[in-house]
């Protein structure tokens, strides 16, 4: 159906009045819901084992992630000043309404067990603040004794003092972080203040992601609009496309925001992302815009956009969707921020393509279609096309040299493939020399560690964790996993038992070990129970005593490291094993191991998926598998050198970096499609191969070479960001983008070529 000039007219500012209502409605959404996700436990599947045993354990014995404050007194702790603000902290921190009294473990909380006349005797280890020497001495030789206490809340040189405060994950949010941030900064002065734990990296995290959007999007803003009006020369198109890009994203992020979907840290690069993929189709629609202004300079505008949108809308939707699916495919994903990212940057790009395809159309209609003046050659028939024929022969002259070049590198980056590893580390999120790496760093050199993992035992015999033999195991276990250079402490009901046996014993260091006799465990215990708070107890031991919680101090939270603690426990799981006691874990460190899993399992799944979803699209599109096959071709290849140069380089799979593979076949395939259907359009016409190759090097190769240099000038734009892995994945993805253009036009436009493909007599096929 032929559409008038004034119906066109018309369909085109009803298309602008609902696309400014709908943007409303979703800027609305986005400005009214919108929030930041960090916690590691929204990031997982509530349905997954692991997770649930680990919950379960956690309600049990009470495991929380802790805020450590470190108090540091370059001249020792052991003085009225220092003692006092230890204790005005631990108070404050307890009058929060975020905190119980028990999540707040320090040297003024903590429980000194001690032996007297009457028996075990449990209380603080001060209650005011020590004012003469020699009971500041006394406090100094207690806290030495107890090795429940030195080294775990008094450094091993006396200076710096550690209160931990645990919260629930349900109570975080930015103001209780910046709540927290400055209580603790108000006590500087003149002790050191340092603030760390898991809580705090997350909520830095929380706290820079959006700021570093804020700075990158107008950065990427200023980069697209210079390429773009390098390669347009066209103010005019190049505010058309930067709307394009600029709404599909607003889209995007309403949409989240309307489903009440959190932003989590990989959600920040969606405006990078849809900024650097929606020009895409603008380019394509512009460049077949300006060859056809200049092969028909009289043409009106209304039939210049019905040839543009009919020439161009089949490759711009196929594009579209493929780069949808390779987005898509990560809802196969566990890991929800990779499966938000996914579904979110589907719809933006998505959108992307309705806008191309309705606002760019509408606007050359109602403002009127300039000349774009795309940089290229001379005009004239022969010079335009000579670069591209003088190319394309070079290419097919070299044939053998390009297939020779192609396997090496394929072959070198498979030994990298081999070296990849997952990492779901938050610290590694941020500059070795951050404020917040240093905090961290400084606490694990005095302290037993940031990040914590937790072994629980269980066993179905009553009393089970009364019998002394089952007790010198966990000290067993805990003995040999603290050798390990990244463990810093452990606890467990053993250092309980080791302790009241020891002052029982008049401090006898030879009693420093766990009771012979049940009998005498079950009375150490009653006695502790009577006399101090159980509530303590409970954090390692339950009220049945047949199962038992081991804590274990680790000073990394790298998926690498908590690895090794893992292999090293696990040494242990058949000697519990044979006692009839099952060896499970909990908590947040194995919590990030088992997401380090998810990510590696869905990163192979939506890799598999997409490909072979493209692969089916490209097929049904050109009605030929063998196109399907070609097409897929420069994203294959692309894939295997990004992943091998991870491996290579040792940059680790992440919840950024693992959006590699789908970005490089959503966005790469873009190449393959648009040179695929020209080269399809120009065989059909001439009948000859050569012909047919200069004509779609000039329209697609041309198109397509612009397209590279806007992408990789907006995902160079990540190399700015505060955050190493989004530096990463910015140079990764941009190498991406440089591989599947050069891919597309030499190995893949080679395989066209040769195949025959859409030369009905075959004989066109490159020899």
């Amino acid at each position: 159906m032929k559409l008038s000039n004034k119906t066109l007219l018309a369909f085109s500012w009803i298309s602008l009045l609902l696309i400014v209502t709908a943007t409303a409605f979703f800027t609305y959404q986005m400005k009214t819901y919108s929030r930041m996700e960090t916690d590691l436990d929204e990031y997982m599947p509530k349905d997954h084992p692991a997770f649930i045993y680990s919950d379960e354990a956690e309600e049990l014995f009470n495991i929380k992630d802790g805020i450590l404050i470190a108090v540091e007194n370059p001249k020792g702790i052991y003085n009225t000043s220092t003692l006092q603000k230890i204790k005005d902290i631990s108070i404050g921190l307890q009058d929060m309404e975020e905190f119980d009294d028990a999540d707040i473990v320090s040297l003024y909380t903590a429980d000194n067990i001690t032996g007297s006349e009457e028996g075990l005797d449990v209380r603080a280890f001060y209650k005011k603040s020590p004012k003469d020497e020699a009971a500041l001495e006394e406090l100094q030789n207690s806290v030495r004794s107890n090795d429940m206490v030195y080294k775990r809340l008094v450094s091993e040189n006396e200076n710096i003092a550690l209160v931990v405060a645990s919260t629930n994950d349900d109570v975080f949010s930015m103001e209780f972080y910046h709540k927290i941030l400055e209580f603790a900064k108000s006590y500087e002065g003149p002790e050191k203040i340092h603030i760390a734990g898991v809580p705090i990296v997350e909520g830095t995290m929380a706290y820079l992601g959006p700021a570093d959007m804020k700075r990158m999007v107008p950065i990427v803003l200023l980069v697209i609009i210079a390429v773009l009006f390098f390669v347009m020369r066209s103010v005019k198109n190049t505010i058309l496309t930067l709307l394009v890009v600029g709404l599909s994203t607003v889209w995007a992020f309403g949409l989240m925001a309307f489903m009440r979907i959190p932003v989590y840290a990989v959600s920040t690069m969606m405006p990078v992302m849809l900024v650097a993929i929606g020009v895409a189709d603008g380019i394509h629609l512009y460049s077949h815009l300006n060859l056809h202004l200049k092969a028909n300079p009289k043409i009106s505008k209304f039939d210049a956009v019905k040839d543009m949108v009919s020439s161009m809308w089949k490759p711009v939707v196929m594009t579209s969707v493929t780069t949808a699916v390779g987005f898509v495919s990560l809802l196969t994903s566990d890991v929800y921020p990779i499966k938000y990212f996914g579904m979110f940057t589907a719809f933006g790009v998505m959108a992307a393509m309705f806008f191309s395809l309705v606002l760019i159309p509408a606007g050359i209609i109602i403002f009127g279609a300039s000349m774009p003046k795309m940089k290229e050659e001379k005009a004239g028939g022969e010079e335009k096309t000579k670069f591209s024929h003088r190319f394309a022969n070079s290419v097919i002259k070299h044939k053998y040299a390009v297939v020779g070049a192609t396997a090496v590198i394929l072959i070198i980056s498979a030994f990298g493939i081999n070296n990849i590893w997952i990492n779901s580390s938050f610290l590694d999120k941020f500059e070795r020399d951050s404020d917040i790496v240093q905090t961290d760093t400084f606490i694990n050199q005095n302290f037993g560690g940031t990040n914590t993992i937790n072994v629980v035992l269980e066993s179905e015999e009553a009393d089970a964790f009364k019998t002394p033999n089952y007790l010198r195991l966990i000290d067993e276990l805990q003995t040999g996993v603290e050798d390990l250079d990244i463990v810093g402490n452990s606890f467990s009901l053993s250092d309980y038992l080791k302790r009241m046996n020891k002052v029982m014993n008049a401090d006898d260091p030879e009693f420093d070990r766990i009771p012979d006799s049940k009998n005498l465990v079950a009375q150490y215990l009653l006695l502790y129970e009577m006399s101090g708070d159980p509530e303590n107890l409970w954090k390692v031991v339950d009220y049945n005593y047949n199962k038992a919680n081991v804590n274990f101090q680790i000073k990394s939270d790298n998926s690498k490291e908590i690895n090794k603690v893992m292999s090293e426990i696990e040494k242990y799981r058949e000697g519990f094993e044979n006692k009839g006691i099952t060896l499970n874990y909990a908590g947040s460190g194995y919590k990030a191991l088992v997401f380090t899993d998810l990510i590696l399992i869905g990163q192979i799944k939506s890799l598999l998926m997409s490909i072979l979803i493209v692969i089916i699209l490209i097929a049904m599109m050109f009605k030929s598998i063998t196109a399907g096959l070609i097409g897929s071709v420069p994203i294959i290849i692309t894939a295997v050198i990004s992943f091998g140069l991870m491996g290579l380089l040792d940059i680790p799979l992440s919840t950024t970096t693992a959006l590699i593979s789908s970005i490089a076949v959503g966005i790469g395939i873009d190449y393959a499609i648009h040179f695929i259907e020209r080269f399809k359009i120009y065989a059909q016409e001439t009948k000859d191969l050569e012909l047919t190759v200069v004509k779609t090097m000039h329209h697609s190769g041309r198109a397509i070479s612009f397209n590279a240099v806007v992408v990789i000038a907006g995902f160079l734009v990540l190399l700015s960001s505060v955050f190493p892995p989004n530096r990463s994945l910015g140079a990764l993805v941009s190498l991406n983008m440089f591989t599947s253009f050069i891919g597309t036009v030499t190995i893949m436009f080679l395989m066209l070529c040769r195949s025959g493909l859409f030369f009905k007599n075959k004989k066109g096929g490159l020899k």
